[in-house]
């Protein structure tokens, strides 16, 4: 799958209308094979029936008989994770996406689709390129999350030996020179053309240390300032396993710039600057249009909150009162917390960045807001 297909994806989950029939979320992890799930899925699954009102049953019956049986169907090989989002009653809804990376076992059932996952897939899994180079050959590979998408050959020419026939000693290895200049000229000019025409953001090396050497020397500095790493590979290898070993340096580098910009949002939190930090901030922040983007701690769970339907008051706490305290209303909705902020998030168009860990993060809350401007409550501090 392409990433503009998963942002379109996932766009339309986020804005999905709820209805009063359960939607079921269900992401699994395939990499130990399609029947590793079929215990675990029907276990969940009675679970989920059983904590939903009665009138909920013949609905989520239908959505978990669609997940169950096109995951009984037929998967393609190399898929390692599966997301599966299944609605019934008068507004059905069907989605289900394959990629060839694990995604985490998580099923659940509410009004509205968890998204959290897809989000986070396409935050850690963005689109590079591969470019392995040895003396003989070189191939140009698109990466799309973490499988390879495009491919462009550019094979090296055999160098015909004439030494002590035609040419001297030292005209062959002019010779030879020239044609490992043009040979370079060649794969970079093919590199240039394909990352600019697939808007590619970033460049791994793949090679023999002296070929991606002289690759790094040769490449202009557009091409050089979206160079992430290098790896050691040879033409024989298969393309899964450098696919598998560039991913590991571009997963390292992805989690360098969540941290890079983890280190601004707290330094304008320092600042007081363009920032909040906090879920019930950054909820205000998302449904007021301020955010810029939104930057979380994998491990931020911060539980359930709910929202009024009448006059759409929200709070982060768990259970909610028999009615608003607002607006006396009973048609109370709730949500988990760390999904709703990532749905508005996505409802908004604002940039989710998820980081492994960050102590300083953790004690602002775990998540926190970079602000497109200042709302004008916050443009002063309370007096002292």
């Amino acid at each position: 799958m392409k990433l503009k297909l998963l942002e379109d994806h996932i766009r339309t989950l986020a804005t999905l209308e709820e209805t009063d029939s359960p939607l079921i979320s269900c992401y699994l992890d395939l990499s130990s094979g399609p029947a590793s799930h079929r215990d675990e899925l029907e276990t969940r699954f009675q679970i989920l029936k059983r904590s939903l009102p009665p009138a909920s049953a013949a609905d989520f019956d239908f959505a978990a008989g669609r997940i169950a049986a096109h995951l009984n169907g037929a998967l393609s090989p190399r898929t390692q994770g599966v997301a599966a989002f299944a609605r019934g009653g008068e507004q059905p809804f069907w989605l289900c996406l394959e990629f060839e990376v694990p995604l985490p076992n998580s099923i659940a059932a509410g009004p509205t689709p968890n998204i959290y996952h897809l989000v986070e897939l396409k935050d850690n899994y963005d689109r590079y390129v591969i470019l392995l180079t040895t003396e003989a050959c070189a191939r140009i590979i698109g990466v799309n999350l973490g499988s390879a998408t495009e491919q462009l050959w550019s094979s090296r020419p055999d160098l015909r030996r004439r030494v002590g026939n035609e040419w001297s000693k030292d005209h062959y290895q002019d010779h030879r020179r020239e044609r490992t200049r043009q040979y370079l000229h060649d794969q970079i000019r093919s590199l240039d053309k394909l990352i600019s025409a697939g808007g590619y953001g970033h460049l791994i090396l793949a090679g023999n240390p002296r070929m991606i050497s002289a690759v790094r020397r040769a490449l202009p500095k557009r091409l050089a300032a979206k160079l992430v790493d290098s790896v050691p590979a040879a033409p024989a290898d298969r393309l899964s396993d450098i696919v598998a070993s560039t991913l590991e340096a571009f997963l390292q580098y992805e989690e360098q710039e969540s941290q890079a910009l983890a280190e601004k949002l707290i330094g304008q939190i320092r600042t007081h600057g363009l920032a909040v930090a906090g879920a019930h901030a950054c909820m205000d922040a998302l449904q007021a249009g301020q955010g810029d983007f939104l930057v979380m701690v994998k491990s931020f769970d911060p539980g359930r909150g709910w929202q009024c339907r009448g006059c759409a008051k929200t709070e982060l706490t768990w259970p909610p009162p028999a009615a608003c305290p607002a607006c006396r209303k009973r048609r109370l909705r709730g949500f988990d917390i760390r999904e709703e902020l990532v749905r508005l998030a996505q409802q908004k168009q604002v940039g989710v960045e998820v980081v492994e860990h960050n102590d300083v993060l953790m004690n602002l809350g775990g998540v926190g807001c970079l602000l497109r401007y200042l709302a004008p409550a916050s443009y002063f501090s309370p007096a002292a």
